[in-house]
């Protein structure tokens, strides 16, 4: 005796077709998203924790008199004496104009650094000339050299410039970075194709439009990054800023906070994290406002179509 084995018809005329069977879970299909487990939730938590916690104590000290402050146990909790502290910060320093000055000085230098370093690691990654790697290891070699090498000699060439507790003294020598450079180069070597170059030389387009047009669109991730960082350095630069400025002439922020909390002969220490406090809240706006679209920058070309 012989069954006669029959299947069923893989689907039944006129009805429509059944969906395909998706294989693996949602993790596996392509642009399926990835769920986190509650260790990562709780290791981004404890991180979190440690880096907001110095910032929390700083608002709370800024919140408590001078004596409070440095009496152990520490204060955890927010104090009645902010607004008391902010005032007296604001009126012993030129707290004002030194939030100006450095707003001026931290985005001509964050402006000029992306533009230059742009332009040179443009160069440096894309252009062919004679003594290219010789003068990349020079401007790489130059970020080795400690800052305070350059200091006499700077100081001598400001004075004799008449630039002493100006603001140029401070934005000239800081218009272009080695590491911008750098940088900008490691970027442009792998985001912009050579052959996107020389279509656009193809085209007739001279280097301006290629720069304008070609370069500074591909780079603008890269732009973006550094012009934060830049700007953060150069906001939170003390060094030669308080050799070449003067509390009472045109200070930035960070010297005008040199001359807070001071007495006869203690320091008040709540008014000096009063005046920290003042100066780091305009760097945590920058970053609310801006942050993410240097997040969303870095992530452009990270996922290709």
């Amino acid at each position: 005796m012989t069954h006669a084995l029959t299947r069923p018809p893989a689907h039944a005329p006129g009805q429509p077709l059944p969906p395909p069977r998706r294989r693996g879970g949602k993790a596996g299909r392509a642009g399926g998203q990835h769920h986190a487990g509650p260790v990562t939730y709780i290791v981004l938590a404890v991180a979190a924790f440690f880096s907001l916690f110095p910032l929390y104590w700083n608002f709370v000290a800024a919140s408590h008199t001078g004596e409070r402050v440095v009496t152990a146990p520490s204060p955890l909790l927010p104090g009645d004496q902010l607004f008391t502290n902010l005032e007296i910060a604001w009126n012993q320093v030129q707290m004002g104009q030194a939030l100006i000055n450095t707003t001026i000085v931290a985005g001509t230098v964050a402006l000029s650094t992306v533009l230059f370093a742009t332009l040179a690691g443009f160069a440096f990654a894309k252009l062919r000339f004679r003594g290219r790697n010789a003068l990349l290891a020079v401007v790489i070699a130059t970020m080795t050299v400690p800052p305070q090498l350059s200091v006499i000699p700077l100081y001598q060439i400001i004075t004799d410039l008449g630039w002493v507790d100006q603001l140029q003294s401070v934005i000239l020598p800081s218009l272009v970075a080695a590491f911008g450079v750098f940088f900008m180069r490691q970027f442009l070597l792998e985001a912009l194709p050579v052959e996107l170059v020389e279509a656009a030389r193809v085209d007739g387009a001279n280097s301006l439009r290629i720069i304008w047009h070609v370069v500074f669109p591909v780079a603008r991730p890269a732009m973006a990054v550094l012009g934060m960082l830049i700007f953060v350095q150069a906001w939170n630069d003390f060094f030669w800023p308080f050799i070449a400025l003067t509390p009472d002439g045109s200070p930035t922020l960070q010297v005008a906070l040199a001359g807070l909390g001071a007495g006869n002969h203690t320091v008040n220490h709540a008014i000096v994290l009063t005046g920290a406090l003042i100066a780091t809240l305009p760097l945590l706006a920058v970053f609310a406002v801006l942050g993410k679209h240097v997040v969303g920058g870095i992530t452009a070309g990270a996922v290709k179509d």
